[in-house]
């Protein structure tokens, strides 16, 4: 088992990516968390075994409406996540007036 830091460019913000990859990562029983960046990229870690993750990272171009520029991966140590969440960002500055 390893744990990836998968960062993710594009159009993957406010088109249903995150529930998507949880939906895949949960299909695949990998476990970790999905996040949106302020800086308009998705942030994912995601823990199973290599093979499985290759799977998943090659799954996430799946996800309907999002249009994927760009996927960089970082090997963490392992770390342990009971399942796969989805973390709200709460207290985003909002840029609109």
């Amino acid at each position: 088992m390893i744990t990836l830091e998968i960062l993710i460019s594009g159009r993957v913000q406010r088109v249903g990516f995150r529930a998507c990859v949880r939906r895949i990562a949960t299909n695949l029983n990998v476990t970790g968390t999905v996040m949106n960046l302020p800086n308009g990229k998705v942030q994912i870690f995601a823990a199973s075994d290599p093979i499985i993750l290759e799977k998943f990272i090659s799954m996430l171009y799946s996800c309907p409406r999002a249009v994927i520029r760009e996927i960089k991966t970082n090997e963490l140590t392992m770390q342990n996540f009971e399942d796969f969440s989805i973390i709200k960002n709460e207290g985003r500055i909002s840029t609109s007036l």
